[in-house]
């Protein structure tokens, strides 16, 4: 294990280290102790120390792993977008080598939940629980009105142009978000993230959501295992000035029934509806239920296991 004092880019990560997988650095942070561990798998546009926030206070009571999937964020550069098998055991290889013990809890946020259902299906022995935040399905489409499908956001995401266009609008963005975070990993995170390399990483990645359910659509469904979803349904003034009403409705709708539809087929599955924040604040405004559905899914698991077998 290198330590943090280089980057792959003019970045260095505040805190964390590089862990090299495959030949490559692989930015992770973790905290606390005991298991099963938590591991954080981040939406597009977003990294691990996203999380820092709930990753503090989930590590008072097990260990928390954050961390950047090649490509993205402090880790190695890599050609993006990459398949969900590729992340998946990258994942699972950084585990190994951080000799982070399974089975896992992973809390998938957005894109994160790709990558964690891939990783369910290479490794489902290796999971132990799942947090969805408001993450994305396999079946997005056929929840979602048309103007919302996965190819609809691939062709949605912004160029260079219209970035440099929105950088005032994320760095005030970015500020809020990260407002309770120690100074130095702030100003850390926000200098990077208004970068165009960090920023044109989001846009490519996102330019494979369609191949990614595709993929997932080949294996298994979701395992037998404790979940809890946050499905996030609050909508600002950004959004109603972009999309009409009826499509907001639509889309918070479609939601609902797929998050459901995603709880009910598992035997101990939750759905919290969560009105008063937006997809991409979720665990900056709302850390409380956040980590309140890890504890809950880790009560479920060890209930599991001191469970005596039916004879």
């Amino acid at each position: 294990m290198t330590n943090n004092s280089t980057s792959p880019t003019r970045f260095t990560p505040p805190v964390g280290a590089f862990q090299e997988v495959d030949g490559r650095r692989i930015f992770v942070h973790r905290s606390g102790s005991g298991g099963p561990a938590v591991v954080f798998l981040p939406g597009a546009s977003a990294v691990g120390l996203d999380y820092f926030g709930v990753q503090q206070m989930v590590s008072q009571f097990t260990t928390a792993v954050v961390y950047d999937r090649g490509g993205t964020g402090y880790s190695d550069p890599l050609s993006l977008p990459r398949t969900a098998a590729a992340v998946a055991t990258e994942l699972h290889e950084l585990l190994r080598a951080q000799n982070i013990a399974g089975p896992y809890v992973l809390a998938a946020h957005s894109l994160g939940g790709f990558y964690a259902h891939r990783f369910a299906q290479l490794y489902p022995q290796d999971v132990a629980g799942l947090v969805w935040l408001d993450a994305l399905h396999r079946d997005w489409d056929e929840f979602m009105p048309a103007e919302a499908s996965l190819a609809a956001a691939e062709q949605s995401a912004p160029d260079l142009e219209q970035l440099e266009q929105m950088r005032p609008a994320l760095r005030a963005m970015y500020a809020e978000s990260l407002a309770d975070y120690p100074e130095h990993l702030r100003q850390s995170l926000i200098t990077a993230k208004l970068s165009d390399e960090w920023a044109l990483v989001g846009v490519a990645e996102r330019s494979g959501l369609a191949a990614l359910a595709t993929e997932l659509r080949a294996g298994p469904d979701i395992p037998d295992v404790p979940m809890v979803a946050l499905s996030v349904v609050g909508t600002d003034s950004a959004q109603q000035a972009m999309i009409s009403e009826q499509t907001l409705q639509l889309m918070h709708d479609g939601r609902t029934r797929m998050d459901a539809t995603l709880v009910n087929a598992v035997s101990h599955g939750e759905q919290r509806i969560i009105s008063d924040t937006l997809h991409h604040r979720l665990c900056f405004d709302r850390p409380d239920a956040v980590v309140r559905a890890i504890r809950d899914v880790l009560d479920q698991v060890a209930r599991a296991e001191f469970t005596p077998a039916t004879p």
